[in-house]
């Protein structure tokens, strides 16, 4: 079976749920797929300022660290609370590029690349939009910086980005993040839709488990 995780690396919430992500696959390493699929939150086309959406974030960061824990980073949070300083005009095209790269070394490891990606963005304030954001990852994956930076600016990967946006939209995701379970071709469960928490997301699966375990019979 397949798990399907609809994220964008500009969604906060998605941010806040890494860390629900990272123990998911952890504890269903042996029973389930787990794939990660880009969004297109913001497309490439209208792409605008930070400023433009700062003051909503100066509010929202806030709920997402309260609910799921995590904490934003001063350098990310510079950004938000001093937009006519800063020059980040966001579009989620290459962050989804750059982890269609990084899963084509290392599928299996989908769920903690995606949330390295945002770690990168809303803790360390690092521009996803510029290619050297990527770079201090190469190291830990332990990918050859040229290669890397070859098949980021090829067509092969922003085409795969292209399509994972398209797939979401197939699957009628509407807003992130998004946790579907894939039974069968035909066969789609919903198991979160927006911020969740683990033990509400486990037994969500746990009850598939139990359904299909039921129809086997």
């Amino acid at each position: 079976m397949l798990l399907i995780y609809c994220y964008d690396a500009y969604c906060g919430w998605c941010y806040g749920f890494s860390s629900v992500m990272n123990k998911i696959a952890e504890a269903y390493k042996t029973q389930l797929e787990i794939e990660v699929l880009s969004g297109n939150m913001i497309p490439e086309e209208e792409a605008k300022p930070i400023a433009v959406m700062a003051p909503y974030i100066q509010k929202a960061y806030k709920h997402v660290e309260e609910r799921s824990g995590i904490q934003f980073g001063e350098d990310f949070l510079w950004h938000i609370f001093n937009p006519e300083k800063s020059d980040w005009i966001p579009s989620s095209l290459l962050p989804a590029i750059a982890l269609s790269v990084f899963k084509s070394y290392y599928p299996d490891q989908a769920v903690s690349i995606a949330s390295d990606i945002q770690y990168a963005l809303n803790f360390e304030g690092r521009d996803l939009t510029d290619k050297e954001a990527y770079r201090h990852l190469l190291e830990k994956y332990l990918i050859p910086a040229e290669t890397f930076y070859e098949q980021l600016a090829g067509e092969a990967h922003k085409e795969n980005a292209l399509y994972e946006f398209a797939l979401v939209k197939q699957l009628r995701v509407t807003g992130f993040p998004t946790v579907l379970l894939q039974a069968s071709d035909s066969k789609f469960y919903l198991l979160a839709q927006g911020y969740t928490d683990y033990e509400t997301l486990k037994e969500r699966i746990e009850k598939v488990f139990a359904e299909l375990k039921t129809q086997e019979k």
